[in-house]
Order: structure tokens, then C-alpha cells, then sequence
């Protein structure tokens, strides 16, 4: 059994080495997948706090295994979905194999992705968000295509309390958290 928690660390830690494959297409920025699960699931933490009536352990969870499967089949974007087919199925169940722990995470991530329970509308939300953040991030230093993809994403916002957080994101700067207390 111990071996079998080896083999899923060693999995989850491919998702820090893996980029994530959309912004070669919109020209500027990079993040690994593990960076972004990271953000993902601690925007679901807060949005844990603000609606406290959801289970906080499991969108944080959620968020945290969301994209699990892509250590075996890659990041594939927009583009790429439209020529490839990822068999996230196959993945997931290959590593769940004759692994109790597996089971669970195969849980979230189907709950995740089917997108009808309430932690997983907010966590669905929280992966968007965390996307709006680092396109605000790239237009506040100059990149031009965030203009571009800001409005699709924003569209994909299902819960009052994800489009409060864009809202939020939105009409900051990426550095006002810094600057606020900067002294030379």
C-alpha cells in the first residue's frame, strides 16, 4: 500500500513540470498545471469562507485533483480538443487501480467535471477564475490578448459568488496588494 502512495506522489508531482498548453496560443505567459490546481483550490478555499454552507474540505479538494489525469495525457486546450481526444476515463482508473485513495479522487474529479453539485459549480468557477487572474495579471504588464480572452472566460462564470471574485479581480491591478505598503 505504502508503494502505491509513492507512485501517486510521483504522479501528482509530473503536474509541477507540466505547462500548461493555452498560452502558447495567447502569446504571452506560462503556468504549470500544479500552479494552477494551487490557485484553483485556494480561490475554493475563500469561496469556501463566503458560502459557508458548502463542504470547504471537498471544493478545495476538488479543485486540488481537478486535473489529475492530465499527468498521463497532457494539457490539451481549445484547439487541440477539437483533433484530440484525451481519455481522461482510462487515466484516472489506471491509477485508481486496487487503490482505495484513487476511488476517492475519481469521485471528485467526476463531481468536478459533471458540474451539478454546488462545491462543484463553485470549483468549476475557482478553475475560471484563477485563469481571469493571470490574464489580468498579463494585461496589467502590457500583453494585448488578454482583451481578447477575458470576455469568453468571463461568460463561463455559473455562480454569483464567481463573478463577484471577477468582479473584484477585474477592477484591481495585479500589484496594488504591494504597493499598498511600499515604502523606499
Amino acid at each position: 500500500m505504502n508503494q502505491k502512495f509513492a507512485d501517486l506522489f510521483f504522479e501528482a508531482n509530473m503536474l509541477t513540470r507540466l505547462p500548461r498548453s493555452g498560452y502558447q496560443f495567447l502569446g504571452a505567459g506560462q503556468e504549470s498545471v500544479a500552479e494552477h490546481s494551487f490557485m484553483t483550490a485556494f480561490i475554493c478555499f475563500t469561496m469556501a469562507k463566503m458560502e459557508p454552507k458548502v463542504d470547504g474540505g471537498k471544493i478545495v479538494s476538488m479543485a486540488l485533483v481537478h486535473d489529475f489525469a492530465e499527468a498521463r495525457t497532457g494539457d490539451l486546450n481549445y484547439v487541440q480538443k477539437q483533433y484530440v481526444t484525451a481519455r481522461e476515463d482510462l487515466a484516472l482508473s489506471r491509477m485508481a487501480e486496487g487503490f482505495p485513495l484513487g476511488e476517492s479522487i475519481v469521485a471528485l474529479v467526476n463531481e468536478f467535471n459533471q458540474g451539478e453539485t454546488r462545491e462543484a459549480m463553485l470549483a468549476r468557477d475557482a478553475d475560471q477564475l484563477s485563469f481571469i487572474l493571470e490574464l489580468k495579471k498579463l494585461q496589467d504588464i502590457g500583453a494585448k490578448t488578454p482583451d481578447k480572452w477575458l470576455p469568453h472566460v468571463l461568460e463561463r462564470l455559473k455562480t454569483d459568488t464567481g463573478r463577484t471574485l471577477a468582479h473584484a479581480l477585474l477592477s484591481s491591478n495585479w500589484d496594488d496588494w504591494w504597493l499598498k505598503n511600499y515604502s523606499e
